[in-house]
């Protein structure tokens, strides 16, 4: 069975909103603050802001393609 992915523009990641599925600690709705590249200026990581309490997540960019985890925009 193959998952369902969330189709992501790495040009336009930044700022973009994120719902988590799942949440912890009431922590549901994100927000992409910061892009990390690596030496060849690829996306490797991103910052997620929570929207509740402001504290943020590293991740790999690519994790929010798993609709299982993530949703895009504010749901």
């Amino acid at each position: 069975m193959n998952k369902l992915k969330n189709q992501i523009n790495p040009n336009k990641l930044l700022l973009s909103k994120w719902t988590a599925v799942k949440p912890l600690n009431k922590e549901k709705h994100f927000i992409v603050v910061k892009v990390n590249l690596d030496e060849q200026d690829l996306i490797s990581t991103c910052i997620l802001e929570a929207l509740i309490n402001k504290r943020e997540i590293v991740i790999n960019w690519q994790c929010l393609q798993d609709q299982e985890t993530w949703l895009t925009g504010w749901q």
